[in-house]
């Protein structure tokens, strides 16, 4: 079938105020901004819609695409009324607001649309980075709602120093944030819903600081021990092979240096997110290029693939 095929992607560019021109420098984003916070590289989302940008569907919406095929190139048992996955890169130049996400029930009720479950993978950090990653060991809700009333918020929060090629898992209801010298690449749950926490008294252009969401976020937080979110993050057990496998999403890292042979089976796409390095997809005895920042979208059925090249890539698919 024609249509089955290794579809390349376009990226959408956003920009804030805390971002930076890593993505433009690193991955080759094309953008009028100056300033590069993301890159959207799988998206269906309305006015973030990512083009086919090869073969006999090039200049179609991979969103027309879903719609004109079905939910057969998503997987064959898949039954959700939107396509489930949305996939970034980020570049934090400066420290991203603390947030965190509601789950698919508050966020139905309140918002009418999706939770949000994400990973994070560390493409790049300077020395010293760090994340926000959930509260203190021991912080109570009562304590965390009693320090951000009291302007203490950073009291009861969870600094992490990271480095490059770690993964960290962020279930719905757990307190965030990237912070400043970080690239990562983001697999989450199709939401774009964000509950702002705290923003440290930035001013956007306009000359006002950004909305905060107090009351939702207090809703929604909630606590993590350790082995509760790995729990979450493998459904079926921790598996060495994968960056996380939860409910959600299945994500592994694949370290290419010369040929792999893979198939993609009914039930379900992959998605294949290029790091760095580049190669090329063999599919149906033809080839693909690919290089660093690239997006591919290998629809559900598609068969047997080789992938050939010297480069790091993600691979996600929802199982």
């Amino acid at each position: 079938m024609e249509y089955l095929y290794p579809l390349k992607l376009d990226y959408i560019c956003k920009t804030a105020l805390w971002g930076g021109d890593n993505l433009k420098t690193r991955f080759s984003k094309e953008s009028s901004f100056k300033v590069v916070s993301e890159t959207w590289e799988l998206s269906v989302r309305e006015d973030n819609r990512n083009i086919i940008t090869n073969g006999c569907l090039c200049g179609m919406k991979l969103s027309e695409y879903l719609t004109r095929f079905g939910n057969s190139v998503i997987g064959k048992d898949y039954t959700g009324d939107r396509f489930p996955l949305l996939i970034k890169f980020i570049d934090a130049q400066d420290k991203l607001s603390v947030q965190v996400h509601p789950d698919d029930a508050y966020a139905i009720e309140n918002e009418g649309d999706l939770g949000k479950t994400e990973m994070w993978y560390i493409i790049s950090a300077q020395p010293d980075s760090e994340l926000i990653y959930g509260l203190k060991p021991g912080v109570c809700k009562q304590q965390f709602c009693s320090a951000y009333q009291s302007g203490k918020l950073d009291t009861v929060l969870e600094h992490k120093k990271v480095t490059a090629g770690e993964c960290y898992f962020i279930p719905s209801g757990m307190v965030h944030a990237i912070g400043a010298g970080i690239i990562v690449a983001e697999i989450q749950q199709n939401s774009d819903v964000t509950y702002r926490v705290y923003d440290y008294d930035r001013i956007q252009d306009d000359g006002k600081p950004r909305q905060l969401h107090k009351q939702k976020a207090i809703d929604v937080i909630k606590l993590f021990e350790a082995d509760e979110i790995e729990k979450i993050r493998y459904k079926n057990g921790a598996d060495s092979e994968y960056l996380a496998d939860c409910e959600y999403f299945r994500v592994k890292k694949l370290e290419l240096n010369g040929k792999i042979n893979d198939s993609v089976f009914k039930e379900s796409f992959k998605s294949i997110l290029v790091l760095s390095g580049e190669g090329i997809i063999k599919h149906a005895n033809k080839e693909y290029s690919f290089k660093a920042g690239d997006s591919y979208y290998l629809p559900a059925g598609m068969g047997e693939y080789t992938l050939d090249g010297d480069a790091q890539i993600i691979i996600s698919s929802i199982g």
